[in-house]
């Protein structure tokens, strides 16, 4: 008996002892498995937080016109910056001891690996906010044990090295909300038009909702589904004791109204405009020292939305239904920026942008580049050529270029400069060509900031050789800032993620291509256009449009069997047009061919709408004169055909119209013209 209980209590000594030793093993265990990887994550470090952000675009006033990403798109914001219904619904719902636990819920854990047990698969979810984050940064969503395992192992280097509010931010900017939207910003815009800070309790709820399925609970494709997840989520706020009964009630019978054709519209704006601006940001950020593929970059451009609101509009209205394609674009001659843009009719179909990519032939808006050369080298508007039929000899005399007009129609009298410009003379922009030389109107081009090499042909001073519709713009824009280097851009100022600007355009120094006095001459020799004093053999080359003028413009219009240009200026924009086919096809048609005036015309006369006319300013040195169109003298009232003429002062005529000198030489013989044409202005 004695030894019985004597065995006895050896056994339960003995019991006692294993349990002591199965306690202190498992203790043991613990200390290493913890000390284990409290040193791996001393030794890991802190895991990145780095994530695709998409970048906003902002117009010239600050309002969202659209957003670049790579893969995902995401808007980063603060947690201050989410509205606290969103930030209490995911926290009740998706993890309510998140700011309890280290972590992991132990207790989630012990119920979801049970029924996986159970199940024999990876069925029940556990995850707190932290191990989702850990997933959203760097795993799969893959249902697999290795997965959860790395999972473990980031959410506990995110727990020791991060606070809980920068988790919780973190998870919130990276949840998945469907329809390509990542984040409580991104779903906030495309969902409800608003940003995350101004949600609703009804519409936090629907929007946490989402993250529990992005496909099964969409408002969008089920909103069903959507509404019983949205009431759960209500339900369980409430009895959390987050929100009182009456919110509850109010929230579930409230009507939630989607905005996501709001959205989609907002993404329509400007997208070849948006195109140019990523490509001119990553030339900017690179030379400061960073990398566009950053992300989360803000960034302020020049775009006014009524000048491309009106520009889609009249497009739209004046472009044939067929396939005759457009480039435009509009800028201001003080800054360079670019107010608007279209590069093609469809961006879908084709995101190649006309406007900055086609090289086509400008026809005779290449002209006034000339004329800029010849007002440098003696040329005044009163200078007076011969523009008859003429064969033209180059190439040491190996070649021949015969120029017509639009017309068949030669002049049969000298025509001044003021009128072969207003009525496209093209022998007179020969023969100027042959007077100025091919190095001076070369040099006038790339002062204007063209891009082209001229060769040695006559034919090059009717605009045969192909530029983009952008430099030809911005050649007329320095021509309107009054001969000004002002280059062509699209973007005023660009932040980081965290706010910090990295970037404001400075303000471009005044370099002067060409004198301030000459590009006020030629600018007013290019409202000629619109003068029916100037009409002769053939009409002013803008007569079409004279009806709808309000105001002043200088403009010249340009015409291939390929192409219409149009290109002009107030003192306070510059406008660009281009129409023509991609590939294989002439402009024949009549409709075809006046469209680029009547898009022109009324986007010009539309921006303008309003406001007062604005004249065109002479710069000290030019002097206003009333000539006669026929002779170059001063008006009297015999002579009919009379306009206004600025000139440098050195070039006002002396002689009035009436002079003999000046009716022979209008209705003389052919050899006494030439006689009194040269050098370049008879009044020397």
């Amino acid at each position: 008996m004695q030894r019985t209980v004597y065995v006895k209590k050896k056994k339960r000594k003995q019991s006692f002892r294993r349990v002591i030793l199965i306690a202190v093993t498992i203790f043991t265990a613990m200390l290493t498995f913890y000390g284990g990887l409290f040193v791996y994550a001393q030794m890991t470090g802190a895991p990145s937080l780095s994530v695709p952000k998409a970048s906003v675009f902002l117009d010239q006033n600050g309002k969202n016109i659209g957003d670049h990403f790579a893969a995902e798109r995401r808007y980063w914001v603060d947690l201050e910056d989410i509205s606290p219904f969103l930030i209490d619904a995911v926290v009740a719902t998706e993890d309510r001891n998140f700011y309890k636990h280290n972590g992991f819920d132990y207790k989630r854990i012990a119920g979801a690996l049970l029924k996986d047990i159970k199940n024999r698969s990876k069925v029940e979810g556990a995850s707190t906010i932290t191990q989702q984050y850990a997933r959203n940064l760097h795993l799969s969503h893959a249902k697999t044990w290795k997965r959860k395992i790395n999972e473990a192992l980031i959410a506990f280097r995110l727990e020791r090295f991060y606070d809980k509010d920068v988790i919780l931010e973190g998870y919130l900017n990276t949840v998945y909300f469907g329809h390509g939207m990542y984040g409580v910003e991104a779903a906030s815009n495309f969902y409800f038009a608003k940003s995350a800070k101004d949600l609703t309790l009804e519409e936090a709820a629907v929007i946490t909702a989402i993250a529990k399925g992005p496909t099964l609970y969409s408002p969008i494709n089920y909103p069903e589904n959507s509404t019983a997840r949205k009431e759960l989520i209500l339900s369980l706020m409430a009895s959390q004791d987050i929100i009182s009964s009456e919110q509850e009630a109010r929230a579930k019978n409230a009507v939630v109204q989607l905005k996501t054709e709001e959205w989609k519209k907002q993404k329509k704006m400007a997208p070849y405009f948006l195109d140019e601006v990523w490509k001119e940001a990553e030339k900017v950020l690179a030379s400061k020292g960073r990398y566009p593929e950053e992300g989360g970059w803000t960034i302020r451009t020049t775009l006014n939305t009524q000048h491309q609101k009106i520009a889609e509009e009249t497009i739209q209205k004046w472009m044939p239904k067929d396939e005759l394609q457009i480039g435009f674009m509009s800028m201001d001659p003080e800054t360079g920026g670019i107010t608007s843009l279209v590069g093609g009719m469809n961006y879908a179909e084709s995101p190649f942008n006309r406007a900055t990519q086609a090289k086509r032939q400008p026809g005779s808006v290449m002209k006034p580049v000339l004329y800029a050369a010849a007002l440098e080298n003696g040329f005044n508007p009163l200078t007076f050529l011969m523009p008859e039929k003429t064969i033209f000899t180059y190439d040491g005399g190996r070649e021949t270029y015969e120029p017509k007009n639009v017309n068949g129609k030669f002049a049969d009298h000298p025509i001044s400069l003021a009128q072969a410009l207003a009525i496209s003379d093209n022998i007179y922009a020969v023969k100027t060509l042959e007077e100025v030389g091919y190095e001076s109107y070369q040099k006038m081009a790339e002062k204007l900031g063209i891009d082209v090499k001229f060769p040695a042909a006559p034919a090059v001073a009717l605009g045969t050789t192909e530029v983009t519709l952008k430099d030809m713009t911005n050649a007329y824009n320095r021509i309107a800032a009054g001969g000004i280097d002002i280059e062509a851009n699209t973007i005023i100022s660009i932040m980081d993620s965290e706010g910090k600007t990295v970037y404001e355009r400075p303000k471009q120094k005044e370099k002067q291509v060409m004198s301030e006095q000459d590009a006020f001459v030629l600018t007013h020799l290019l409202t000629g256009m619109f003068d029916p004093v100037f009409n002769d053999y053939s009409s002013a080359t803008g007569l079409s449009m004279r009806q709808k003028q309000t105001r002043p413009y200088a403009a010249k219009s340009g015409t291939t069997i390929s192409d219409q240009y149009l290109i002009g200026f107030t003192p306070s924009l510059t406008t660009g047009v281009w129409n023509g086919f991609d590939v294989g096809k002439q402009l024949d048609s009549a409709e075809d061919q006046a469209a680029t005036k009547k898009i022109w015309i009324e986007f010009m006369e539309g921006v303008h709408s309003g406001k007062t006319p604005e004249p065109f300013i002479p710069p000290e040195g030019v002097s206003s004169a009333i000539i006669d169109v026929e002779t170059g003298g001063l008006a009297v009232a015999e002579c009919e055909k009379q306009r206004l003429v600025y000139l440098k002062d050195q070039d006002i005529p002396e002689k009035l119209c009436t002079d003999r000198s000046l009716q022979e030489m209008r209705s003389g013989d052919k050899k006494k013209k030439e006689f009194n044409l040269f050098p370049f202005s008879f009044f020397d």
